[in-house]
């Protein structure tokens, strides 16, 4: 089976961990699988040797000169499967689907969905999304929101994001307290996620000064960028919390540092089922997250964490108190939130779904 994936972003996300997984995890069962991506983009640089990539660098989705590029490639490759993992490949494939030859075989479009935000309503994201024969959904919940917009059930297929263990063992551990000079033996809580709205940590910051009252030793990463980089840093300000809260921008060694955590939240609004998440259960963490999206489909509430309602910074405190003072309770939870991503969450279950959806839809059509 021959596959192509497109991913249009230059900066790095998330659900680039997921691109690679799938397309390298495809190639090592035997697909002929090959990557579309910014020549100049993070992706392209993680992405390592041995990876059947081509550049390819839009600069919108209105983009007539890479809808022709892409057009030609399908014509040469002639790929059974054309996976978009953005809204942006979304576009440019309709439009190179439209531009293609038209006496060569068409592809099955498949797009991945990741996030928990209702699809735009306008004609053009009405255009671009009925060229899609299926969506792969990271959680039920975009399933069920996808639902919602009006996308039809049997469009619609739930392939959860994975974690590649193995990799996350063999990465180095971080001595945190003396990277980022905290009081040796001060509780560790990490955050990990993109400095936006939808990530609430404003929540997670005004529950910190609550936790701080009662525990004046505990200390939070939160692990990341974004556009509120500067609200949160004066928020930060406003609540005293200079020593107890450390923006520690962007990292490279987030495996490192989520191993060294004594407790993760993630205080998010909105998500799609959180990587984060599932990378902190895989190094055996116990975590506190919100009700949000697909959260409670990977944190088993009193089993591998505590889930709490979204924008609420007293129940956040609560739980993260609560866990603190029982380091029993974290050590069974991390445990069994380890078990519970290799079980469910793991590389080869992605690659294995996203497989078998290609395959039964090919099959189909």
């Amino acid at each position: 089976m021959r596959s192509l994936h497109i991913d249009t972003a230059r900066t790095w996300r998330g659900g680039q961990n997921q691109v690679l997984m799938t397309v390298n995890g495809l190639a090592e069962a035997g697909h002929d699988a090959m990557l579309l991506a910014h020549d100049h983009g993070e992706l392209r640089r993680r992405a390592g040797e041995g990876l059947r990539f081509l550049g390819f660098s839009p600069r919108s989705e209105f983009d007539i000169q890479a809808g022709l590029r892409l057009a030609a490639i399908l014509n040469d490759r002639a790929p059974d499967v054309v996976h978009a993992h953005d809204p942006m490949a979304v576009s440019l494939v309709a439009m190179a689907m439209q531009m293609r030859e038209s006496d060569t075989r068409r592809p099955l479009v498949v797009a991945a969905r990741r996030v928990d935000f209702h699809l735009k309503r306008h004609a053009f994201s009405r255009w671009k999304y009925g060229h899609v024969d299926v969506f792969i959904a990271a959680s039920r919940q975009i399933a069920h929101i996808l639902e919602q917009d009006g996308i039809a059930a049997d469009r619609i297929a739930v392939v959860h994001d994975g974690v590649d263990v193995a990799f996350l063992d063999r990465q180095p551990s971080v001595d945190t307290h003396a990277a980022f000079w905290l009081p040796h033996g001060a509780p560790l809580i990490g955050n990990v996620a993109a400095l936006a709205p939808h990530k609430g940590q404003r929540h997670l910051v005004e529950a910190m000064a609550m936790v701080v009252r009662e525990m004046p030793d505990a200390r939070l990463l939160i692990v990341g960028d974004g556009e509120l980089r500067n609200d949160l840093q004066q928020q930060i300000g406003e609540l005293g919390l200079e020593r107890h809260v450390t923006l520690t921008g962007f990292r490279h060694d987030v495996i490192g540092l989520i191993r060294s955590l004594d407790l993760f939240v993630m205080s998010s609004i909105t998500e799609g089922l959180g990587s984060a998440i599932l990378e902190a259960m895989a190094c055996g963490r116990a975590v506190v997250g919100t009700a949000a999206g697909g959260i409670p489909e990977a944190v088993d509430d009193e089993v591998t964490g505590v889930v709490v309602p979204p924008r609420d910074p007293a129940a956040l405190a609560h739980a993260i108190l609560r866990l603190l003072r029982d380091p029993a309770a974290r050590v069974a939870m991390g445990t069994a939130g380890r078990a519970r991503v290799l079980a469910s969450f793991s590389v080869d279950a992605l690659v294995s779904g996203t497989a078998q959806v290609y395959e039964e839809r090919l099959a189909g059509s």
